[in-house]
């Protein structure tokens, strides 16, 4: 069936809309970025794991990036290669099997290292082990997002690091971005390399994180390449690794919404949908930010209670699962389309069953404009959870 992209007049229940042809400009700018800068860059599941997709993946990238037992089974299983691996902290009887589905481990600390890096190797003797550092600088805002905020329980500081690495550890791994540009990635360069640097000549490979938003319009890519070609002049031995999640699913798709109904109490107007904020956009409520409503503009002060302004409401049961007030050039009618802007990464990822809410279907919209349900849920997907 096509669909007209614009309005998605003929969905009549909520969906996540995959645009292929929006993915596959994002992974060719991906692959382009790598081969121009001699680096590899990786697809970390945190921000996207729609498994049905990794076939349109394998075409531009070689590997990815997990943070628990599921997500390497993931990667190693269905993307078919495997994956470089990162926890805060692994289990014993866990390692085994993550260390078989891994190409590289990252230990947060070297406690986690010296009890559990044998055990691993067992597993699987080809495996690169790494430790992550922390560059104790960050320009993340959000303290929620800020993984090298005072107190952090990420990584291991210069000032505690010994002189000589354990003989096993070949990487480092430094995450500190949040949909950042590549100028905020030159100041903290700077403050890794200051902080690093003496224990370079020690590692075969550097993973400087996720974060790098380099599919947004306004990024420098130029400048992201310089910064890695005078890199990896500076240090030719160490292989760079970055390993970005929004930046593959950037803009390339939206939720689909209908409007359910519309109440009034003290002069406000909401407009309530069949999906959920806490359920299906949770970022907008842990950020909190305000996603794009297409054809609406969101209204910062709301005291006149201007004529066609909604607020817009979830339909779980809590409180607080309604999101701002937005301006529409009409007004809005029972069944019609609300649609939220740029919500494949962390979504899908992220939703859960909360009140038993259904889910939005999965689809992707192909290049010919046909659209394809990669998964559609229903009862038993919420009642598998409680068993």
């Amino acid at each position: 069936m096509k669909i007209n992209a614009i309005t998605f007049e003929e969905l009549q229940r909520p969906t996540y809309i995959l645009e292929e042809a929006k993915l596959r400009n994002n992974l060719s700018l991906i692959s382009s970025i790598a081969k121009e800068a001699d680096i590899e860059i990786i697809l970390a599941f945190k921000a996207y794991a729609l498994w049905k997709t990794f076939p349109i993946f394998r075409e531009y990238i070689n590997a990815t990036t997990a943070s628990s037992l599921y997500e390497a089974k993931l990667g190693y299983n269905e993307f078919g290669a495997p994956t470089h691996t990162f926890s805060p902290a692994y289990t014993d009887y866990e390692i085994d099997e993550i260390a078989k589905c891994s190409s590289h481990l990252v230990f947060n600390s070297l406690s986690q290292f010296n009890r559990l890096h044998l055990k691993a190797k067992q597993a699987n003797n080809n495996i690169s082990f790494g430790l992550r550092v922390n560059p104790e600088y960050s320009e993340v805002e959000t303290l929620l997002y800020n993984p090298c905020a005072p107190g952090t329980r990420f990584g291991v500081s210069a000032d505690t690091l010994p002189h000589t690495l354990p003989t096993d550890i070949e990487g480092l791994h430094i995450h500190c971005h949040c949909e950042n540009g590549s100028d905020v990635f030159e100041r903290t360069l700077q403050h890794i390399e200051e902080k690093f640097s003496p224990w370079f000549k020690q590692i075969k490979w550097i993973n400087f994180g996720g974060g790098h938003l380099m599919t947004r319009k306004d990024y420098d890519i130029k400048r992201l390449i310089g910064l890695l070609k005078q890199f990896r002049i500076k240090y030719p031995w160490l292989k760079v690794i970055l390993e970005p999640g929004s930046a593959f699913a950037w803009q390339t798709g939206s939720l689909v919404s209908q409007v359910i109904d519309i109440v009034e109490d003290k002069g406000i107007t909401t407009a309530i949908l069949n999906v959920s904020f806490t359920c299906h956009m949770p970022d907008c409520l842990e950020m909190p930010y305000y996603p794009t409503v297409r054809t609406a503009e969101h209204v910062e002060n709301n005291e006149q209670h201007t004529h066609n302004i909604y607020r817009l409401g979830g339909n779980s049961c809590l409180s607080g699962d309604w999101l701002g007030d937005w301006k529409f050039d009409h007004e809005l009618q029972i069944g019609e389309n609300i649609i939220f802007e740029d919500m494949l990464h962390y979504t899908t990822v992220k939703t859960n069953m909360f009140n038993g809410i259904t889910h939005p279907d999965i689809a992707l919209l192909k290049q010919n404009g046909e659209i394809d349900t990669l998964r559609s849920f229903n009862y038993n997907d919420y009642k598998l959870r409680m068993d």
